[in-house]
């Protein structure tokens, strides 16, 4: 009869394997030019090491996304009521006196007619929505809502991702040497375990962080270091450059992102069916060792009870 304690390590140690941390075992840059050459070495799924080196250039590694900031509602704000009221001097309401706190960024609406008044401030509203979108698109951020309806905004991750995708195509051929693209769970596995390999940064809360600590893929690879929606961000953005008619999704739950791919799941794995489509959903960010299908516990919980909120990339 086996021994409790023997098993009991038994089981441990299956568990440590299936959850094998991810490795990277070697990460350099070398300038060359106009060019830095990225080096990478790390362990795989199936703890096979694999390497892969390619070139970007100066130019868009250090202008591409160079104007994204944290996102700071004051000043925002401030910007804004600015863009309004630059508009109204050049395109008054008639009866109607508009007032401009600087400090506090706010605009008062004053007149003789109520209804006037109303319409000018129907008007100011229309105009405040439509300059904060264009400031939003400008600077790569959008507007979100969480699962439990809690509305704030966040960087843009799906048009980063699609905005990188180009600039990551040299690392295509190079991965397309190791895995074929007729696989396409054997290419996604090994780009995951790529990502996973990359050392994390914990993320800041999606909803009051205001895009502080998320980095541009180009700016990850640079950094070598990246928190879930970085890591998300990039392996979108590798994958579309591999497989630019793939479906995929990028899904959010609290303090952490998963990526769905459209692709046939196999039994028990985990997925998610958004307008029509089903993804099978993967973990990015590591530092365990999961393919495509496999979450983690939270994860997988979170993704049963509909806590998440997801986010088209087609």
């Amino acid at each position: 009869m086996s021994n409790p304690k023997q098993l009991f390590i038994l089981i441990l140690l299956c568990c440590v394997t299936y959850n094998a941390a991810a490795k990277q075992l070697h990460f350099s840059k070398v300038e060359k030019g106009d060019f830095y050459q990225f080096n990478y070495q790390w362990e795989d799924h199936h703890k096979k090491a694999q390497s892969i080196s390619f070139s970007l250039n100066k130019s868009v590694l250090f202008n591409k996304f160079r104007n994204f900031r944290t996102y700071k509602p004051k000043l925002v704000a401030r910007h804004i009521s600015n863009k309004i009221m630059r508009y109204l001097n050049k395109n008054p309401i008639e009866n109607i006196q508009i007032d401009y706190d600087k400090k506090a960024a706010s605009i008062t609406v004053k007149g003789s007619d109520l209804a006037l008044v109303n319409d000018a401030e129907e008007k100011i509203l229309t105009l405040h929505d439509e300059f904060t979108e264009t400031y939003l698109q400008t600077n790569w951020y959008h507007t979100f809502t969480t699962y439990d309806h809690i509305q704030a905004i966040k960087p843009d991750h799906v048009t980063f991702a699609s905005l990188s995708a180009d600039d990551l195509k040299p690392m295509k051929p190079l991965i397309l040497e190791t895995v074929s693209i007729q696989n396409i769970r054997k290419v996604t596995d090994h780009v995951l375990a790529f990502v996973q390999s990359i050392p994390y940064s914990t993320l800041n809360s999606r909803v009051e962080s205001s895009g502080s600590g998320f980095n541009p893929p180009l700016k990850l690879l640079w950094e070598n270091q990246g928190d879930c929606d970085s890591k998300v961000t990039l392996t979108a953005a590798i994958l579309r450059a591999l497989m630019p008619r793939i479906k995929m999704v990028l899904i959010f739950i609290d303090n952490h992102a998963l990526i769905g791919i459209d692709v046939l799941a196999k039994a028990d794995e985990i997925t998610i069916t958004l307008d029509g489509t089903t993804y099978l959903l993967a973990e990015p960010t590591g530092p365990a060792l999961l393919p495509l299908g496999t979450l983690n516990q939270t994860s997988e919980l979170a993704i049963i009870q509909g806590q998440y909120t997801a986010e088209k990339f087609h």
